[in-house]
């Protein structure tokens, strides 16, 4: 499960690394106002950037287990982890619901 949370946080750290590079292919691909052929260009090397860099290869996953399914953002923890968390006390300003 470890290795799935060690890839999401290299792919964060690529989205990072290459976010102004993207952003500025993306808007000259974008421009009405350029050529064609220097929109096609910024297209290509858009799409010449890596797959890892793309905003939506990061999956949100529990920081402990490493689960991609449930998981509140607020505390990045899948929902089993949060309720045995949240039991012990271990979360601030969390409380078991009565009524």
């Amino acid at each position: 499960m470890r290795s799935r949370v060690l890839r999401d946080i290299q792919a964060r750290r690529a989205v990072v690394n290459k976010e102004l590079e993207r952003t500025i292919w993306r808007y000259l691909s974008r421009n009405t106002t350029l050529e064609p052929q220097v929109r096609m260009q910024a297209q290509l090397a858009l799409n010449r950037t890596p797959r890892e860099a793309s905003p939506s290869a990061v999956k949100n996953r529990c920081i402990i287990t490493g689960r991609g399914r449930g998981v509140f953002n607020e505390w990045k923890m899948c929902r089993f982890q949060f309720r045995m968390h949240a039991l012990n006390g271990e979360l601030p300003g969390v409380d078991k619901a009565s009524w």
